[in-house]
């Protein structure tokens, strides 16, 4: 995913609200819009170099989005939007070996009880098949946790309802992935936040034991483009022990 012009680069002053955050641009201070409703731990710390794209809606009521922040060598990206076209784009280039080979592919696809899918692949040769993307940012490098790309940072009822959904799809017959895409370049794992939403590590053992799969790829995170980089070793919670 290409951003469609430079972004500009400014210094964090805070995150508050949820979706507002203040923005030190040259000595002045704007409000931009921040499209993550997630507890952004890690991500958010004052004076954080962040880059920014200009909101070209004229409907909009905020003049900036925040798209990345630096976090030690790395950018990470921190707008929950993008990650359903960047898996969308890596599909099409045929970059997710697991997804591939399918002749058809739908966005935002109604199905189950009042939810949709993120990408609906559909092929005459085989089943259908769901595909669920959740965007990925945590790394707190606690002991044990080394390295790895945590899902999620907060609790998450909604993920949780996409994997009871998911695994009903497979009982028909279906088939149903879960993408977790990480929008950072500097881990070399993915675990589940157990801690943050035991709920929905539940969840998740559960639905893999219906057959729903679990997959994730992190990001080449850039001032001029975010793009799928690496798939990651999954490192999950099985129920009688770890897998």
């Amino acid at each position: 995913m290409k951003f469609q012009e430079p972004l500009v680069e400014g210094r964090l002053i805070r995150r508050y609200k949820r979706f507002l955050s203040d923005i030190d641009l040259n000595g002045e201070t704007v409000v931009a819009h921040c499209a993550n409703p997630g507890a952004m731990t890690g991500l958010n710390a004052p004076g954080s170099e962040v880059w920014l794209s200009a909101n070209r809606n004229p409907k909009a009521k905020l003049d900036w989005r925040w798209e990345l922040i630096r976090v030690g060598d790395h950018l990470v990206g921190i707008n929950t939007a993008h990650p359903n076209g960047i898996v969308a784009e890596a599909i099409e280039a045929g970059q997710i070996p697991a997804l591939a080979e399918y002749g058809s592919m739908r966005r935002e696809v109604k199905y189950g009880q009042n939810s949709r899918i993120d990408i609906l692949l559909e092929d005459e040769d085989k089943p259908p098949c769901y595909v669920e993307i959740k965007n990925v940012h945590l790394k707190r490098d606690l002991p044990g946790r080394e390295g790895a790309a945590e899902f999620p940072d907060a609790v998450t009822k909604r993920g949780a309802k996409h994997l009871v959904e998911m695994s009903e799809m497979v009982r028909q017959g279906a088939r149903a992935v879960m993408v977790y895409l990480v929008q950072r370049g500097d881990c070399d794992h993915f675990k589940v936040a157990e801690d943050v939403d035991p709920v929905y590590a539940s969840a998740l053992a559960e639905a893999r034991e219906c057959g729903v799969e679990a997959i994730c790829y992190d990001c080449s995170v850039g001032v001029e483009e975010i793009a799928v980089a690496r798939s990651l070793p999954l490192k999950l919670e099985v129920r009688g022990g770890r897998e």
